[in-house]
C-alpha cells in the first residue's frame, strides 16, 4: 500500500509548490510522516505499508497562503480517510483556493 497527495492551486491555476502535508493516525493523531509538495503540487511517496485503518492527512495552507501571498479562510485543511484495502494504493488530492477546497479519492 502507498499513498500521495496532489495540491492544485485553483485560484492561481497551478499546482501548490511547498505545501506542508503530514499524516497521522486515528484516532491518535500519532504523526506517521510528514513532507512537503514538490514543484508540481505533489507528494509522490507520503507512507507505505499503511495498515487498515482511518488516517488523516493536514495540509498547511495558511503557510502556502502566506507564502503566495494570498489571504486564505483556512489555515489548515485536514482530510480523513479510511484504508480499507491495504493492497491498494491510495491517493488524496486537493483542489485548493483561498475560500474553497475540495477533494477526492483519486487513482
Amino acid at each position: 500500500m502507498t499513498l500521495s497527495t496532489h495540491v492544485l492551486d485553483a485560484a492561481l491555476g497551478r499546482p501548490a509548490a511547498g505545501v506542508g502535508v503530514r499524516l497521522t493516525a486515528v484516532p491518535g493523531g500519532e504523526p506517521l510522516a510528514e513532507a512537503r509538495t514538490d514543484d508540481d503540487g505533489r507528494v509522490r511517496d507520503l507512507a507505505a505499508d499503511l495498515a487498515a485503518g482511518a488516517y488523516r492527512i493536514t495540509f498547511d495552507t495558511g503557510g502556502y497562503f502566506a507564502a503566495t501571498g494570498q489571504q486564505g479562510f483556512y489555515p489548515e485543511v485536514a482530510v480523513t480517510f479510511s484504508v480499507i484495502d491495504p493492497g491498494e494504493h491510495h491517493h488524496v488530492p486537493l483542489l485548493l483556493s483561498p475560500f474553497a477546497y475540495s477533494t477526492y479519492r483519486g487513482s
